[in-house]
């Protein structure tokens, strides 16, 4: 893998963890939305990642026996909704309360996707980070000669 690889591979890292970011901050912001149907009523979100696989790999240097699956950073593959029961409440004077009376919420747990973003976030740093290195380490390799 070359020094130019590790760009992309944090960059894909960062674009993920965007994605991430924004699935949270819709996830929050739809914590406390309610419906009157259960088909209607908002479903927490989650990306699904995907390494991307390495197409430059010379086979003929890696063992036989060997299972050398190297990637070359990660995508989002889908974002799936959670399969969490929706939370149902009997409050018959909300205006959004069906025949019933009965209100329906989000399957967001607050606290779940409180953490799910601190380590968006740490990982999105993670990445910058790599990224800033790597960067580093082009700029001294390209002034040793002097």
């Amino acid at each position: 893998m070359s020094l130019g690889n590790v760009f992309d591979i944090s960059g894909s890292g960062m674009n993920a963890q965007s994605i991430r970011l924004n699935t949270t901050a819709s996830n929050l912001a739809n914590a406390q939305s309610v419906s009157s149907s259960i088909d209607e009523t908002y479903r927490a979100r989650k990306p699904v990642f995907q390494h991307i696989q390495s197409q430059y790999i010379d086979r003929s240097l890696v063992p036989v026996d060997m299972d050398y699956d190297v990637g070359n950073g990660v995508e989002v593959a889908a974002i799936v909704e959670k399969d969490a029961p929706l939370e149902i409440r009997y409050e018959p004077t909300h205006p959004m309360a069906d025949e019933e009376g009965y209100v329906y919420y989000p399957n967001v747990n607050v606290v779940e996707e409180m953490a799910d973003m601190m380590s968006a976030s740490r990982s999105f740093t993670v990445n910058v980070e790599v990224f800033n290195t790597a960067k580093t380490l082009m700029q001294k390799t390209l002034t040793m000669g002097k």
